[in-house]
């Protein structure tokens, strides 16, 4: 479980983040929804740690993260994986050894321990016989899936991931999604992903929070979306490629 209290954030005294409460659940796919410019991307990565906050609490199962020291937090980060908006891999090195390496960073593993793992973690994403492929070699899905892999290698209890399907199509994207959603209720993690597909929402949305202007402006489940009477929730949702199916969807109810 992830808490997010009275967070605040700004740059150059520009406000970004005003007053962000929120909790995401354990064993859930929380989402965080939004238009371009709203502050979902700066809220992830504030609460990874990339970002300093200005004001307020990140709280990682009990512990406050953004008030640990520079040591605390590397030893904390062993148990975050992270899911790059284009997989970030890494081009110049073999899918393995992509793999391998948050195990190389952190973990005391010998060189065979850490193949193993890596092999592991692979075959968890359905990747056969591209070890020593790189990552021009293989397809959009296939990165992001190794990308997966990377970041469930050290057996993580927090997944972030920044717009997954970005780059995908639809039916790669929906792989991509139920990918995320098995491995986090088999690995039990608190998982939270940034997305502005609405296919994603409807699939997976455990828990879905909706950032406008930099706050929060709406909580709930995919069920409540169709029940919400939010305006920009609305707007925002009626604007995407899925606007008709879910009208049509909310109107039948």
């Amino acid at each position: 479980m992830i808490e997010v209290k009275n967070i605040y954030k700004s740059f150059n005294g520009i406000p970004v983040l005003k007053n962000i409460n929120v909790l995401f659940e354990k064993g859930k796919t929380n989402l965080i929804i939004g238009q371009s410019g709203s502050g979902k991307t700066v809220l992830l990565k504030s609460i990874v740690g990339l970002h300093e906050v200005d004001q307020g609490e990140i709280i990682f199962d009990g512990t406050v993260f953004n008030k640990l020291d520079f040591k605390e937090k590397k030893e904390m980060r062993k148990q975050i994986g992270m899911l790059f908006q284009g997989g970030a891999l890494f081009d110049s090195s073999t899918v393995e050894e992509n793999v391998m390496y948050p195990l190389d960073m952190f973990s005391e593993m010998n060189y065979n321990e850490k193949r193993e793992r890596a092999n592991e973690c692979l075959k968890r994403v359905n990747i056969i016989n591209a070890n020593q492929l790189y990552p021009a070699e293989i397809s959009g899905g296939m990165q992001k899936r190794v990308a997966i892999a990377r970041a469930i290698a050290l057996n993580p209890k927090y997944l972030f991931c920044d717009e997954p399907n970005s780059g995908l199509d639809p039916q790669t994207a929906i792989l991509i999604d139920n990918l995320i959603k098995e491995i986090t209720e088999e690995y039990n993690m608190t998982t939270i992903v940034n997305t502005h597909d609405m296919n994603s929402v409807m699939e997976n949305g455990d828990n879905v929070m909706f950032i406008y202007k930099g706050e929060k402006w709406w909580q709930g489940s995919r069920d409540d979306i169709f029940d919400s009477e939010n305006k920009e929730l609305n707007d925002f949702i009626f604007a995407s490629k899925l606007s008709q199916k879910i009208r049509d969807l909310k109107n039948s109810r």
